[in-house]
């Protein structure tokens, strides 16, 4: 552990760290790391799952971070990983989190129902940020598995709570553009949704919108 504050320590940049104070986090518990130097870092280290536990409580933002590139998922419980969800404190600890480490986990598609329904923004998000990431990631998915959250989306899509309204808002935009069959059910999501009385849905769903109905979307889609 010594060794890996150490090169934490040595990589820090006391500039980028100044500038993460926009997300919330003091300067004095983050080292300033970028992501990328952080990821070439994890694969030095390998799986190592007493070190991400203990790089998790650490104190600094970028051990959270590393934590979830180095914990080993066949070793990791659902138990501490609701622990560690109920502790996070910004979007990007969140959404990696869910990126490098969640999606991996076996239970990973009871995930999203487990969490979502929390009151906590970032539990939610994390919920949430779930679907997007069985999207992107596991490539073994079918289009029919991600439909149990479609409801999920129009629930929470009234949530006026920033990093809620931008998750639902991204998972709305990766199911639609990532399939055909998808395609029109979210552009039809984004229509119910402009017909809310809430500043939250109507934003996520014109924001999706663009993007789904843009030439790009479509030509990927290899819709006409």
């Amino acid at each position: 552990m010594s060794e890996i504050i150490s090169r934490l320590e040595a990589e820090a940049n006391a500039a980028v760290a100044k500038s993460i104070e926009r997300w919330g986090i003091s300067a004095d518990k983050a080292y300033g790391i970028k992501l990328p130097v952080l990821r070439k870092l994890a694969k030095e280290i390998g799986k190592d799952t007493p070190l991400a536990e203990q790089l998790w409580h650490e104190g600094h933002h970028e051990g959270k971070l590393l934590a979830g590139l180095v914990a080993n998922p066949r070793e990791i419980s659902l138990e501490l990983m609701d622990k560690w969800v109920s502790e996070i404190y910004s979007w990007d600890v969140c959404d990696q989190l869910c990126i490098n480490l969640l999606v991996k986990l076996d239970d990973r598609w009871s995930l999203p129902e487990r969490w979502v329904h929390h009151e906590s923004e970032y539990i939610r998000r994390a919920g949430l940020v779930m679907i997007v990431s069985l999207r992107i990631h596991d490539k073994k998915a079918k289009d029919e598995d991600f439909e149990a959250f479609f409801p999920l989306l129009k629930q929470y899509a009234t949530d006026e709570r920033n990093f809620v309204k931008k998750a639902v808002n991204w998972a709305i935009r990766e199911l639609g553009k990532r399939s055909v069959d998808h395609h029109p059910k979210m552009i039809a999501l984004c229509h119910e949704l402009l017909k809310m009385d809430s500043k939250a849905a109507k934003w996520s769903a014109r924001d999706a919108l663009r993007e789904l109905e843009s030439e790009k979307v479509k030509e990927r889609l290899g819709i006409s």
